[in-house]
């Protein structure tokens, strides 16, 4: 059906299509964000500045929350959703449910003239608000969507609903609701399937660059102010940044100021070396309720296969210089210096122009996530920019002080200049840390597994506490820090990252990550290694055990902690 083929034609400039819906009721938090980027995407387009790039919302159609009721209803699916069974069975129980058939027509209808990749994400009613995030809690699931008979195309896009659906009812987000102090009962999801940008690279499809910029810094670097903004660029899908992978950080205002490494191979170490894609034949096992399904993470050195780093890779020469480009042989670092340095597509300026018209649109900071990609190359090169997504920040305005005094105080739990965030607190008793002595990056997911079972008695009891653990804390790289999800940490009031000698991974976290945390208020200190500051262990130790797991003390304070952060400086005081 026509009417359905919201897949064609995309990208050619022309004015924004408005979504498809399906079914009745809301079309949730996301959804709604995506409907008014497309007013600032015509905006954007309005000003005429951008010859050499496309720019334009993904096409999609949203199913509305009515139909999520009305599947939860007809196939008595609440006794097992409320249930604390395991993600896995409260999945299947989902997957052998039966959607509405009037859906299931509507859902044919739509797919049946495209077989393009495909997102199917979720868009509830709490998702995404300004003071409810939900960035990353619920499931999304990519489809190649290419099978040659329409029946197994539909069979995945059934599943991929499905599984959204059932995602609402996972462990994590019921944690996490009870932080929110919401009732998981009055949760409901729609769903958005839109069209995933990208490039097909025989068995592989994926954007030449996605990222994420926000329009304040809680952790400006060098030069910049926290006003400047910051934006992380990757490889491939956006999962590599919204999972807290590796990528390239910089400045919107100054986009040649490189991160602070100190040297080439600190640089090596930090780069981007594997990528997210698509897969375009039958993935090695049937699995519909794993999000990854179509997914895999491909060697970087792929990607130079396709020629995809035209515009994101540098070479370090036999004279230890990084020069833009892969026209000669040697290590590659994918630092984006041939878009952002050469200026061979106007991307930083889309993006600069992006932050500045959607903070008019909501009133406060944002943060975006975007997708291009690139035919042709160097100055001849054209580019199209796909707006995924625009959520507002939370940025608090209260003025704290924290005095030279005070950071020299000796008795302090923690001290740093490494500091996200904005506040004073001085309510919270109660200390998980990651015991020094124990710590393993080999057991960093069992450590992530150990936090969350602490959390989720905390939360019962409605205590707040403070997390001390080492390197990157919510990256998917188990290896570079504590794999958690904010299912796991819902309840924490601030958490503190200690580096050591071989984790000490340049400060980052992953957009939902991000999101999350600066919405809800929580700070978040770093304490590098090699820091003239440590943290105090010996207080720590001294404070009264309540439990403790084999690599994770629960502790507390006879008395109150003192928590100051200075979001303008970056100073941190635990006391």
């Amino acid at each position: 059906m026509k009417e359905f083929d919201f897949l064609s034609s995309v990208g050619n400039g022309d004015k924004t299509v408005s979504p498809l819906f399906i079914g009745s009721g809301e079309v949730g938090g996301k959804a709604h964000s995506l409907i008014t980027a497309e007013e600032i995407v015509e905006e954007i387009k309005g000003t005429g500045k951008y010859s050499d790039m496309t720019v334009d919302i993904p096409k999609f159609t949203v199913l509305k929350t009515d139909i999520f009721d009305t599947f939860m209803e007809m196939n008595a699916l609440y006794d097992v959703a409320l249930s604390d069974s395991e993600d896995s069975r409260i999945a299947h129980e989902f997957q052998k449910a039966d959607l509405p058939f009037e859906t299931l027509k509507d859902l044919r209808d739509l797919i049946s003239g495209s077989v393009n990749p495909l997102a199917i994400r979720s868009s509830s009613l709490l998702e995404d608000a300004k003071f409810e995030p939900f960035a990353g809690i619920y499931a999304t699931k990519m489809l190649p969507n290419n099978q040659l008979d329409i029946d197994a195309r539909c069979r995945k896009l059934y599943e991929a609903v499905k599984l959204v659906y059932a995602s609402v009812f996972f462990k994590s987000p019921k944690e996490y609701l009870k932080a929110t102090k919401h009732d998981i009962r009055d949760e409901k999801m729609a769903v958005i399937i839109q069209e995933v940008i990208g490039r097909k690279h025989g068995e592989r499809y994926y954007p030449d660059i996605s990222g994420v910029a926000r329009s304040y810094n809680f952790y400006p670097m060098g030069r910049s102010k926290p006003e400047d903004g910051v934006v992380d660029l990757a490889v491939g899908l956006g999962k590599t940044i919204v999972d807290g992978g590796l990528s390239w950080t910089y400045s919107p205002q100054d986009p040649s100021q490189s991160p602070p490494f100190g040297s080439v191979s600190e640089i090596l170490k930090n780069t981007q070396t594997e990528f997210w894609h698509i897969i375009l034949s039958e993935p090695e096992e049937f699995d519909p309720i794993n999000e990854t399904e179509f997914m895999r993470l491909s060697s970087i050195t792929a990607a130079e296969e396709d020629s995809s780093l035209g515009m994101s890779a540098s070479t370090v020469t036999d004279s230890g210089r990084i020069t833009p480009g892969t026209g000669t042989d040697g290590p590659r670092v994918i630092n984006f210096a041939p878009l952002l340095n050469l200026d061979l597509l106007p991307v930083n300026d889309m993006v600069k122009d992006l932050l500045k018209v959607c903070e008019n649109k909501f009133n406060t900071p944002v943060e975006i996530e975007f997708a291009i990609t690139i035919s042709g190359e160097g100055y001849d090169a054209e580019g199209r920019f796909g707006l995924l997504q625009v959520r507002p920040m939370v940025v608090s305005d209260e003025k704290i002080e924290i005095s030279e005094k005070e950071t020299g105080d000796p008795d302090n739990i923690v001290t740093t200049e490494y500091a996200l965030g904005n506040g004073m607190s001085d309510e919270i008793t109660d200390v998980l840390f990651v015991k020094p002595d124990r710590f393993d990056a080999r057991n960093t997911k069992k450590i992530a597994s150990e936090i969350g079972k602490f959390n989720s008695m905390l939360t019962e009891m409605n205590r707040k506490y403070i997390l001390i653990g080492f390197g990157r804390w919510g990256s998917s790289d188990h290896w570079l820090g504590i794999p958690v999800d904010w299912g796991q940490i819902s309840n924490v009031h601030t958490i503190i990252e200690s580096g050591l000698p071989n984790m000490n991974i340049e400060l980052s976290q992953g957009s939902h990550f991000f999101h999350n945390m600066t919405s809800f208020g929580v700070n978040y200190l770093s304490v590098p290694c090699y820091y003239e500051h440590e943290i105090n262990w010996e207080k720590l130790n001294k404070m009264k055990v309540v439990k403790e797991s084999e690599n994770v003390a629960w502790v507390r304070s006879s008395e109150p902690v003192l928590i100051k952060v200075d979001g303008r400086t970056g100073k941190g005081v635990i006391k």
